[in-house]
């Protein structure tokens, strides 16, 4: 007789229903698993025999045959052995239940019990959505799936409990989601810790209010990284869906941190400038999510940019437009989101002296030239906010004046986000940066004077007609911190000054 659980399969960010079926006849003392297992699900007939008979049940010496079907789907990891294991014991009667509402994951240890596994929140949605009652998960990742509503979620410690339950000897309690999402985050770091920098502190208010990709240049020492390092301070409070989207993620990866079953604040990404491609992008021979879409709904920052491979940075160029990266491999492509803030940061030569007011640039001029050449125009073109930091003056280090902190300046960006939370209620854009080339017409109003310093701006820098969105979408945010629904004059020449500096190094 033919016996049937239920369970989760994963690849990418897809989810599938996956039918465990265990067939025990008579004959020669087989296990065998089918359904185009990968290595580690073949592996589970060594972990499921040891952890039945380790747990005190007894394992049938007889033809045992599992199938996972979908037979034409890849299946890949441990999260099989659980599944597997309840449908043995079901065939041979150590268990009676009725599990046709149930569905397992999990990964069994020699001894009998459930370790945890990845991915456990997408798998969670979908066996929500197929119509499951109860989901039985490792009690490790009880609290990550219990945060979605709809399902029982089980946690299971070891396989003697877990049979116990399901024999109607212990009570079956779910387990209860967390609060979540609401609690302030407290940062290492504030904005009153720099000092001076007046101008970059506010680009990076603007590129905080309205979601803009930002590029920092200037000398050694003059403060990049550190201003780069406090903007998750002053970023937006995430939403609930942008929380699940971004966790679903991290479970992918295996990135979740124990006692925190979801990522409740922003990312913030700073891989070193030896990152591969396919560690940015995402890779694998079974792809897995690269820095770029663990960043997701947050700040991808790239210090150094210039160090960077040329070839890794143009990688980015299309993700950074559509906000989602797909990687093809021979059997399947997958698409991984990655709506991203990006902060660059860089010297404007090879010794950082390039420009600065009182020390002397020792390269060359082929030397400058190849060195900016290593961030090419399109890319730089994606990025919306070009500002210069200078050397910090000796005034403004000794000043014991008290600058604005993050808290401070964070209530602004709030209510720019709110202005346009409710300008783009009807719509699927998130924030200023991400209007559609349909809509910028509309969402973007400006009075006469406005659209002549544009139009003087537009030929005079010969700018591209990405450059012209983007500065539109940037005085929109400058707009909004002064609460006005018309872009005045002063906005786009404010925007167009964030627009010009690749003019003075990328000449």
């Amino acid at each position: 007789m033919v016996v049937y659980t239920k369970s989760m399969g994963l690849f990418g960010m897809n989810t599938f229903e996956v039918d465990v079926e265990t067939d025990i006849a008579g004959g020669m003392a087989v296990f065998d698993i089918v359904g185009l297992p990968d290595a580690s699900v073949k592996e589970s007939r060594d972990r499921v025999r040891s952890a039945i008979r380790n747990s005190g049940f007894s394992f049938p010496l007889k033809k045992i045959t599992v199938n996972l079907a979908p037979a034409n789907v890849k299946k890949a990891g441990s999260v099989y052995d659980l599944p597997i294991l309840v449908s043995i014991l079901l065939s041979a009667g150590e268990i009676n239940a009725d599990l046709s509402d149930s569905a397992f994951i999990g990964e069994l240890s020699l001894s009998g019990e459930v370790r945890a596994v990845n991915g456990v929140l997408p798998m969670t949605i979908q066996a929500m959505e197929k119509g499951f009652k109860r989901f039985f998960v490792p009690a490790e990742n009880a609290a990550e799936g219990a945060v979605i509503k709809g399902i029982d979620i089980i946690p299971v410690s070891d396989i003697k409990t877990l049979a116990a339950q399901l024999n109607g000897k212990l009570p079956i309690i779910p387990a209860k989601a967390d609060s979540i999402g609401r609690k302030p985050c407290v940062f290492d770091v504030d904005f009153s810790d720099v000092k001076g920098q007046y101008e970059a502190k506010r680009a990076l208010e603007i590129a905080a209010g309205g979601g803009h990709n930002i590029l920092l240049i200037g000398s050694p020492g003059s403060g990049k990284s550190m201003l780069a390092k406090r903007l998750p301070s002053i970023l937006p409070d995430m939403t609930f869906e942008e929380m699940i989207e971004t966790t679903k993620i991290h479970s992918i990866a295996g990135l979740l941190a124990p006692g925190s079953p979801v990522i409740s604040h922003r990312p913030f990404r700073f891989p070193h400038h030896t990152v591969s491609a396919a560690g940015l992008a995402g890779g694998g021979s079974i792809p897995r999510p690269g820095e770029i879409s663990l960043a997701h709904n947050g700040v991808l920052f790239l210090d150094e940019l210039a160090e960077f491979k040329k070839n890794t940075l143009e990688i980015l160029r299309q993700p950074l437009e559509d906000g989602k990266v797909t990687i093809s491999r021979v059997n399947a492509n997958l698409t991984y989101p990655c709506s991203v803030m990006l902060i660059t940061a860089m010297n404007p030569c090879p010794c950082g002296y390039y420009g600065h007011p009182s020390r002397e640039c020792t390269c060359s001029k082929k030397a400058i030239s190849q060195y900016l050449s290593r961030v090419s125009g399109p890319l730089l073109d994606r990025i919306d906010i070009h500002i210069e930091v200078p050397p910090v003056e000796f005034n403004h280090l000794s000043s014991s004046e008290n600058t604005e902190t993050s808290k401070e300046i964070k209530k602004r960006v709030d209510r720019v986000r709110q202005i346009q939370n409710h300008r783009f209620r009807k719509t699927s854009i998130s924030c200023n940066a991400k209007i559609t080339p349909a809509l910028l017409q509309k969402m973007c109003p400006m009075d006469d004077k406005a659209k002549n310093v544009i139009g003087n701006a537009f030929d005079k820098l010969g700018l591209s007609a990405r450059a012209y969105d983007k500065v539109l979408k940037i005085a929109r945010t400058i707009a909004d911190f002064d609460e006005s629904e018309i872009i005045g004059s002063q906005h786009i020449l404010e925007a167009v000054q964030y627009r010009s500096l690749d003019r003075k190094y990328w000449r």
